[in-house]
């Protein structure tokens, strides 16, 4: 049997942000149902950067994604964030495919933040705020432009040509250059930077507002006041990553908040075993901090597209 090797260019070409969007649905749901196995993320740090080995199965599935962090990057030109994603039979073990998994990250985590909107935000939100314009700005564009009639887009970054690549990059939409207090006003605001302390405070903050805080997925990283948190509604990916290396680390880690405080994970939402927003005044935050089923969900995705195809294949065992 031969292992499929997809580079960067053939599971992009495979990659859509609907089945994307499903996809991690589904996966979540699984998990939350006991269908899918997924042990914590382990991170390897270094230097200039990090690495995280995420491993995860879900019904028909199983794999394992190996995925840098390194900030400093972009001024080498390369990606700061880069992934290898090993795809196997979990009946046999045999590895199905070896696939480039930076677009898999990239588009993953913007499905699942639209996906924690589509359960709390306000049915009727028509802005999203865009704060960093970075990479990950680009699929929290594409997924929740699949989920919401967005009127306005609102980007901010402390780098202005990041919002024009962003703004060029989406003619179809109205996106524009904002403050960051503008973008924060928002029905939507997805934060994206990478960030060791504040860049949202609480009294940019309106009530009905929903965040999607994407930035902080490792130990000291933080994007928002922990005031924000107090009061609000806070759901997570997982409740171990989320108090380990999500928006809540540091508040948690100064005694400022308590996991305890934590309303759900987001596939009790999806499943239905608590509702998602109940109150239009609410403050909802969704703390996402990447989790493995949503990898290997999309690796299926795309393998199950790819195994019919012409790719570069290599024979592992023989």
């Amino acid at each position: 049997m031969p292992t499929l090797i997809l580079d960067k260019k053939s599971v992009k070409a495979l990659l859509s942000m609907s089945t994307t969007i499903g996809a991690v649905e589904q996966a979540f749901r699984d998990w939350t149902d006991g269908k899918g196995t997924m042990p914590a993320k382990s991170y390897l740090s270094l230097e200039k950067g990090d690495f995280r080995a995420m491993p995860a199965a879900l019904p028909g599935a199983a794999g394992v994604k190996w995925v840098n962090v390194h900030p400093q990057n972009p001024k080498l030109g390369l990606p700061t964030v880069m992934a290898i994603i090993i795809y196997s039979d979990p009946e046999t073990g045999y590895p199905l495919a070896i696939m480039d998994g930076t677009d898999v990250t990239a588009f993953r985590t913007g499905a699942t933040a639209a996906l924690a909107s589509k359960y709390l935000a306000r049915p009727d939100s028509h802005t999203l705020g865009l704060v960093g314009a970075g990479r990950q700005s680009y699929t929290q564009i594409t997924a929740h432009a699949e989920l919401f009639k967005l009127g306005t887009i609102k980007a901010y970054d402390l780098n202005p040509a990041a919002v024009e690549k962003v703004i060029k990059a989406f003619p179809q939409l109205k996106i524009v250059r904002s403050s960051l207090e503008d973008a924060v006003s928002s029905d939507i605001v997805c934060t994206v930077t990478p960030a060791r302390g504040p860049v949202v405070k609480k009294a940019m903050v309106r009530p009905g507002t929903h965040i999607n805080a994407i930035g902080a997925d490792a130990e000291g990283k933080e994007e928002l006041e922990p005031s924000v948190l107090k009061g609000a509604v806070v759901v997570v990916d997982d409740l171990r990553q989320a108090a380990a290396s999500g928006e809540i680390n540091v508040p948690v880690a100064q005694g400022l908040y308590s996991p305890g405080e934590v309303y759900s994970t987001l596939g009790e939402v999806v499943s239905g075993k608590k509702p998602g927003r109940k109150d239009p005044n609410a403050i909802t935050i969704f703390d996402s901090t990447g989790v493995a089923i949503e990898d290997v969900a999309i690796a299926k995705l795309v393998y199950e597209q790819a195994k019919n195809e012409t790719h570069m294949t290599v024979d592992l065992v023989g």
